[in-house]
């Protein structure tokens, strides 16, 4: 038992402590400083109608409650899904494979440890609710348990189970990040549709919000005194925040079966690890090294052969660019297994076939999001590798190297998209095609600021995944790619960000060479 607590303490200390680990909780902060908007700002993250709730204890509890348990989820899972694989990484594996402790146990400490480092983030963003409530509350009294309630039966269950959902998916993709990536990407959009769906069925609502959401549909639809069933939003809605009315929303009273649900879902969790327990492989992964026919020794005389020095080739000393894009570029491409590329394959043939605004709107955005674990340690592979020290001192690392890195990116994400940059220019629609060749080099930018700034792969993922999602969606707000309308500046705008990312990048790896 005592080494069951202490990988749950030194996995926990050894996330929290990391650099990582500190920008992605400064994200989250500056994302959960959102969740309830400022009373002067002309946007909604959750709209019933045309109403609004009084900023009373109760909407602020339940209302940052919802947001959480939907955030956290969306990006908990990109933040403590390579548990395993450090322990891999690290040859800690090893030592605890040698231990006492069965596979139920350890995989179990790592959901706890997982669960431990969700709930930090959670604390933080309950703080955080309790002081927004202080700053804009409408004058009603500060109530804790209206904020406490919510959390508990609402967030704290969601997070239990992307902590299991994190352990299920390292156990059976085991260190192919992608396939884990992309999964949990489709189950996340599965289970959202599926709770927009399952109405009043509780043990369906995965996020917990069903129950809520349906009480302040009630409540408007009384207010309004109308039988159609109001239209809600959860997001971030733009404008129109003047023209909102307002009511009184007062908390809700959990039924029975709602709570019974909760636990049941926490138990069904637990049985989930219990069932994949046995196909653990405990840390006895080999290497598999190809198979190599053994040759007859045959004995052969041994001739000495002079060399001549003034005949040999003169060394050619040659600092151009093109070989290490090129070198960047296999690396990119060879990265995971080969199978995996019948996806990106299917998705430029989709491109290709599809209707435009389908292509355009649906297909792009998932077809580069299938590079995610491709493009995030563009620049600290070396450091995952241990060989930054090389690579810095190597001739010119930043106009070289770093640019090479760069390019090599740039020309895998137009490469994914040539069959619709294609298309758009065949119709002469070339704005959008510059519009598409802009994001992908947007995105091979944010992928490498975004590493240098981490120096890891963590906050690339977990932006990238919450972008592609929202832009799935319809959000034109982070559109990067031009699949939806804009103003004539929207071209210069992501030009200014490239110019941006990449200033900001070049003088960041700079200053990390003088160190």
């Amino acid at each position: 038992m005592n080494s069951f607590f202490t990988i749950i303490k030194s996995d926990y200390l050894q996330r929290t402590r990391s650099y990582s680990f500190l920008i992605t909780l400064c994200a989250s902060l500056a994302i959960a400083y959102t969740f309830v908007p400022e009373p002067n700002t002309n946007y909604t993250t959750i709209r019933i109608a045309d109403y609004v709730g009084y900023y009373n204890s109760a909407w602020f509890g339940y209302i940052t409650a919802i947001m959480a348990s939907v955030f956290l989820s969306l990006v908990g899972f990109y933040l403590i899904n390579s548990g395993i694989k450090k322990d891999i990484d690290l040859k800690v594996g090893q030592i605890v494979a040698s231990t006492s402790i069965s596979n139920f146990k350890y995989l179990f400490s790592k959901v706890l440890s997982n669960f431990l480092v969700l709930m930090t983030i959670i604390c933080i963003v309950f703080t955080m609710s309790i002081i927004l409530f202080m700053l804009y509350n409408d004058g009603f009294p500060f109530e804790p348990f209206q904020f406490i309630k919510p959390y508990f039966f609402i967030t704290i269950p969601t997070m239990f189970l992307i902590s299991v959902l994190a352990v299920v998916f390292e156990v059976l993709f085991g260190t192919y990040s992608v396939l884990q990536n992309v999964a949990f990407f489709f189950l996340f959009t599965t289970i959202m549709s599926l709770s927009a769906k399952t109405g009043s069925d509780a043990s369906l609502d995965f996020f917990g919000n069903d129950s809520v959401l349906r009480n302040l549909e009630e409540k408007v639809r009384e207010i309004s005194k109308s039988d159609e069933k109001p239209n809600l939003t959860i997001g971030y809605t733009m404008g129109n925040r003047d023209e909102s009315k307002k009511f009184h929303f007062n908390g809700i009273d959990f039924p029975t079966k709602f709570i019974f649900s909760r636990l049941v879902l926490i138990l069904f969790g637990t049985i989930i690890i219990v069932v994949i327990s046995p196909i653990f492989h405990r840390f006895n992964v080999k290497e598999q090294a190809a198979s190599k026919k053994l040759e007859p020794i045959i004995e052969r005389q041994k001739v000495i052969k002079e060399i001549s020095l003034p005949s040999l080739p003169k060394p050619q000393i040659n600092f151009a660019i093109l070989p290490l894009v090129k070198t960047e570029f296999l690396l990119l491409l060879r990265k995971g297994k080969r199978w995996l590329w019948l996806l990106n394959l299917t998705g430029m043939i989709l491109l290709a076939v599809l209707p435009l605004k389908i292509a355009h709107q649906m297909v792009l955005p998932i077809l580069w999001f299938l590079q995610v674990s491709r493009l995030s340690d563009l620049t600290t592979k070396e450091i995952t590798n241990n060989i930054q020290y090389f690579s810095l001192a190597s001739y010119r690392p930043i106009s070289r190297l770093f640019v090479s890195q760069l390019l090599a990116g740039i020309v895998l994400m137009l490469l994914t998209a040539l069959p619709l940059i294609v298309r758009l220019g065949l119709l002469s629609n070339f704005s959008e095609a510059v519009s598409v060749t802009l994001g992908g080099i947007l995105i091979v930018v944010s992928a490498a600021l975004f590493g240098i700034i981490s120096k890891g792969t963590k906050l690339f993922e977990v932006l990238f995944f919450m972008i592609t999602y929202a832009n799935i969606n319809g959000i034109v707000l982070v559109d990067y790619f031009g699949g939806f309308e804009h103003h004539s500046y929207y071209m210069l705008q992501i030009s200014a960000l490239i110019i941006i990312g990449m200033s900001i990048s070049f003088i960041k790896r700079n200053y990390q060479l003088r160190q």
